[in-house]
């Protein structure tokens, strides 16, 4: 009797331990499940117009499906991004064109109780798209100075006085190389919408004040000056696609001096499309960096904007759309084979003013602008 006892309490143990063991089992493969389903669903993001190529070339889709991190993405300006910031309805990342974008939606999070991570994989410089005989002008009156095969270094603060002053080409020394009437002006895209024409705002700003824009008074009154360099344009388009596609088209009587990304004439030479003889690149002096600003809101965005940053492959791709990365080596290698000449290294940067003071002054100016 008592081994009877001992094997139907053994039975009743094993029976238990299959029991406990089945539903870890079940649960563990439910985890795996879950853990697979989350790491092919796709990561949603807004992003700017200055990398949706990127991310629709089917290289990236591979590489990111691959690493279990696909991504759905839509086109949203990155000015509008931080109001998108709403706990419960997040994206799990922004993709900003711009510090001053990109901190507007880390400053939203972080008033929504909202933790995210910013990062920035690649980034651009703000250069002025000309042409030879315009640059020539511009040195023959000490505003610019030949650096290499088709760059130039524009002094901002020159250049930014020649403007308010309302001069005109034809009244330069020098101008027999382009002797038209036109005011000298540099064409920007509307500082209503556009994250390139803001760059401008700040830098032109700069040039005045001859430092970072810090005080708000100071910040109105620069920006009430320099909203006449926006109303004497004329129209203006809303993305600075507008603008450089002015450039490449319309030449220089259209468009002597084109505010853009670099990215944009370095995509456009790798792409093969034809480079003008007489096309070249000034580098203001000083200028800004802007940074695609990758701003992650979720566990898997962060290891998405780690990626970015870090694999080979994307790295490469990014190159090919223009952008720089941390390797400069990489970057001048890939586009020495098409004729384009770029300053390797941009050493004299700043940064724009605060957010809060950069939209204090684009509202000036848009008022400005409206009178």
């Amino acid at each position: 009797m008592p081994q009877l006892k001992k094997i139907v309490l053994t039975l009743v143990l094993l029976a238990l331990f299959g029991g406990a063991l089945f539903f870890a089992l079940r649960q563990q493969k439910d985890v795996v499940e879950q853990q697979d389903v989350a790491s092919t669903e796709a990561l949603k993001g807004l992003i700017s117009v200055d990398v949706e190529a990127y991310f629709k070339d089917e290289r990236v889709q591979k590489i990111l499906a691959d690493k279990r991190l696909p991504v759905s993405v839509t086109r949203v300006g990155s000015r509008d991004m931080a109001s998108k910031v709403v706990a419960g309805a997040m994206p799990d990342f922004f993709f900003a064109s711009g510090v001053v974008a990109g901190n507007q939606i880390t400053e939203a999070a972080r008033k929504a109780g909202l933790s995210v991570a910013p990062s920035s994989p690649f980034y651009s410089p703000l250069v002025i798209a000309s042409w030879a005989p315009v640059a020539q002008v511009l040195v023959a009156n000490g505003i610019a100075k030949k650096t290499g095969e088709r760059t130039y270094g524009v002094d901002m603060a020159k250049l930014t006085q020649l403007m308010l002053a309302k001069k005109r080409w034809n009244e330069l020394q020098g101008a027999q190389n382009y002797n038209v009437s036109r005011s000298v002006l540099v064409s920007t895209t509307d500082i209503r919408r556009s994250n390139s024409a803001a760059m401008y705002l700040a830098l032109t700003s700069y040039a005045l004040n001859g430092d970072v824009v810090s005080d708000r008074g100071r910040a109105a009154a620069l920006a009430i000056q320099l909203a006449e360099l926006f109303k004497r344009q004329g129209y203006q388009e809303n993305y600075v696609n507008g603008n450089f596609d002015d450039y490449l088209t319309l030449g220089p009587g259209k468009t002597p001096l084109a505010f853009i990304y670099e990215y944009q004439m370095v995509a456009h030479a790798l792409a093969k499309k034809s480079l003008g003889a007489d096309m070249v690149l000034a580098y203001p002096q000083p200028t800004i960096l802007n940074k695609q600003m990758l701003v992650a809101a979720s566990p898997r965005a962060r290891a998405l904007a780690d990626l970015l940053g870090s694999d080979p492959a994307l790295q490469r791709i990014a190159v090919e759309y223009g952008f720089r990365i941390a390797d400069s080596g990489v970057f001048v290698q890939t586009i020495a084979p098409t004729g384009l000449a770029v300053e390797e290294r941009i050493s004299n940067v700043i940064d724009p003013p605060s957010f809060e003071l950069m939209g204090e002054m684009i509202d000036l100016v848009t008022q400005e602008m409206a009178k």
